[in-house]
């Protein structure tokens, strides 16, 4: 089947669609500001990044998930707190910096006005291993409308396991070729294509902010590889 079957456009939210390092980098650095400390928030904000999301790809493998992601955020904030010196920090300040930094992500600025022409033509879904409050909060907080919102946190079983990709096309109905998976990372992608989704990269750049790790090549296996959103749309003929 090709692309002109795609139903359904699943959508990687955390780096794809929010901007993760901009928002934790400058709660960090508030932080810091108020208690007169100066860090590589950058850094600091990345290496939160790695740990939290390795805590949560294939969770639920072997046994129910025993945290979401809004716990990953915070028992990494508190490891990397101890580990940078950071005993200054406060309970409200930890409490801002893993669960209202995150909640308040604003999403990067060509999606909001693409999201309605691929929802004219497709359902438009958040797939993610973000917890469904975290996906509610950055939605109302960036106007954006899910025809659904499809959170690990509820099927159980987490990305990159191949039955949380098959869960969410027996949800929509659709059989796994008429769903499209839209990431900026290859390892969401690959595994969506094991199953046999679509995928769709569209790429990111600043993903891991100025000076970190520089994008992902996108694995040319893939069906649509986009610099941008509107492109997206135009790839899709939406």
């Amino acid at each position: 089947m090709s692309i002109n079957d795609i139903k359904a456009l699943t959508f990687d939210t955390g780096g794809t669609i929010l901007d993760w390092h901009g928002g934790f980098s400058a709660a960090f650095a508030k932080a810091g500001q108020k208690h007169g400390i100066d860090k590589d928030w950058g850094e600091i904000t990345n290496e939160l990044r790695r740990r939290s999301l390795k805590a949560m790809l294939n969770l639920g493998e072997n046994e129910p998930p025993g945290y979401t992601f809004d716990g990953a955020h915070r028992f990494t904030v508190d490891d990397l707190v101890k580990e940078n010196g950071l005993d200054a920090f406060t309970e409200e300040d930890l409490h801002a910096i893993a669960f209202d930094a995150p909640h308040n992500f604003e999403c990067w600025p060509d999606f909001p006005d693409t999201q309605p022409r691929l929802r004219k033509k497709f359902y438009v879904c958040s797939f993610t291993i973000l917890s469904y409050r975290l996906i509610l909060d950055t939605a109302k907080k960036n106007g954006l409308s899910w025809d659904a919102v499809f959170s690990c946190e509820g099927i159980g079983k987490y990305k990159l396991l191949p039955e949380s990709y098959q869960t969410v096309a027996q949800y929509l109905q659709l059989d796994v070729s008429e769903c499209c998976m839209v990431a900026c990372h290859n390892f969401d992608l690959d595994a969506a294509k094991a199953v046999g989704f679509k995928t769709a990269f569209v790429k990111r750049p600043d993903e891991w902010g100025p000076g970190g790790p520089p994008d992902p090549e996108p694995n040319p296996a893939h069906d649509i590889i986009v610099d941008s959103f509107p492109e997206l749309a135009e790839a899709l003929g939406a």
